[in-house]
């Protein structure tokens, strides 16, 4: 029975030593994954801190199972392609107080569809591709950027999610009609379909054009009538200005004597 409990005890041990083990080299393996100048910790999942951290890039080496990702206050200028894409249980992306002037077109492919909240405001954001929020189902805010109003703006807003709300925060630094400068997107937006003025333009150019032409036409067609007007009457003028031809009293009799 001694030796039974002995066992028991030094199995025990052995076991919690192992356990300890795996939680070292476990814990080992995060810590040497987390990327440099980050700070890594598990609390509901990997949270990866880059804040403040001097980024000029975001980095290429974030874990796979990062779930909270913060590269906010950093010196990062764009958002490459597919740059997320290993991050699939990725569900809060923080990118804001950088510089990020360019997102490219699939720079959220990968992670759209799983993302709760994505924050790029305070950035310098004027515009993106039409695309670059396909599918993304995070609530958005991109506020404080210098939005360039536009029809791809509007094409842009109407894809994403809570896109009301969104909209109602963007405001129009620039706009494709000036009067909206300076006012919020989502007032621009109900005052004038953004995408229908292109297509205005050209009809205003179309008509412009052919009234331009009608009224050539029209100037022509009074030109033509009254130089011919102008003619008949110089031809009638020196018709009469021509001498009648008197007619011989011989004549007038022979005439007389035909009848």
């Amino acid at each position: 029975m001694h030796f039974v409990d002995l066992w028991l005890t030094r199995s025990l041990s052995m076991c919690l030593l192992l356990q300890s083990f795996v939680l070292m080299i476990l814990c080992f393996h995060s810590a040497s994954m987390c990327p440099k100048g980050c700070l890594c910790s598990h609390s509901g999942g990997l949270n990866v801190s880059c804040s403040n951290a001097n980024l000029k890039e975001i980095p290429r080496d974030l874990p796979p199972e990062t779930v909270l990702l913060y590269l906010d206050s950093n010196q990062i200028t764009s958002i490459p392609n597919e740059i997320f894409k290993d991050l699939h249980q990725l569900r809060v992306l923080n990118l804001s107080k950088n510089g990020i002037e360019f997102i490219d077109e699939h720079a959220f492919k990968g992670v759209a569809e799983t993302l709760q909240t994505l924050d790029l405001s305070d950035n310098r954001i004027q515009s993106v591709h039409k695309n670059a929020f396909n599918n993304l189902k995070a609530r958005a805010r991109i506020a404080n950027n210098p939005w360039h109003c536009d029809c791809t703006l509007q094409q842009v807003l109407r894809s994403m999610a809570s896109n009301h709300e969104t909209a109602n925060n963007v405001i129009c630094k620039t706009s494709v009609l000036d009067e909206h400068a300076g006012r919020p997107f989502l007032n621009a937006a109900n005052d004038a379909d953004l995408c229908n003025l292109p297509k205005r333009t050209t009809d205003y150019a179309m008509l412009v054009t052919m009234f331009g032409w009608f009224t050539m036409v029209i100037s022509y067609v009074v030109y033509y009538v009254r130089q011919n007007q102008e003619d008949a009457r110089r031809h009638l003028e020196y018709l009469k200005s021509l001498p009648s031809r008197q007619k011989k009293p011989d004549e007038a009799d022979d005439i007389s004597t035909v009848v």
